[in-house]
């Protein structure tokens, strides 16, 4: 496994403290994934770690924003977020109809009992860290 570069805000440890317990530790499974998907990924040598809109957010050189987080307002769910003028949201919508549950094209959600599909995941994962790179391919290139 490569030795990728992780930019770490501490803001963002701090927020992930704020989330109820139940709550922390599905969103640290949604971070490890993001992780490890750039890990993997012979084209990203760094990542970054910050708050975006004070959400925990994901940006590499060649991808689009990640974000994730829950609301009070939706206590079920939680979320993971991409660009919504994207082709990202569309593009998973074709390849993983009925795998995930999504809100318009900007997010996947997950209820808190969901069983994630991860391999699914992490390639939907991977075309948001890479998607100026791949955006021009059809269906991202999947």
């Amino acid at each position: 496994m490569k030795n990728l570069k992780i930019n770490k805000n501490p803001e963002v440890d701090s927020k992930f403290q704020e989330y109820p317990k139940e709550i922390e530790s599905k969103l640290n499974y949604l971070r490890s994934l993001i992780i490890e998907t750039a890990t993997e990924n012979d084209g990203i040598a760094e990542i970054e770690e910050t708050l975006k809109w004070g959400e925990p957010s994901y940006l590499t050189k060649h991808g689009s924003t990640l974000r994730m987080d829950w609301k009070e307002k939706s206590p079920e769910q939680y979320a993971i977020y991409f660009k919504c003028t994207s082709k990202l949201v569309p593009t998973f919508k074709t390849l993983y109809k009925g795998k995930f549950k999504f809100e318009n094209n900007r997010a996947i959600i997950f209820r808190l009992d969901d069983s994630i599909p991860e391999a699914e995941l992490k390639h939907c994962i991977s075309m948001a860290l890479t998607y100026h790179k791949i955006k021009h391919l059809p269906l991202l290139g999947a």
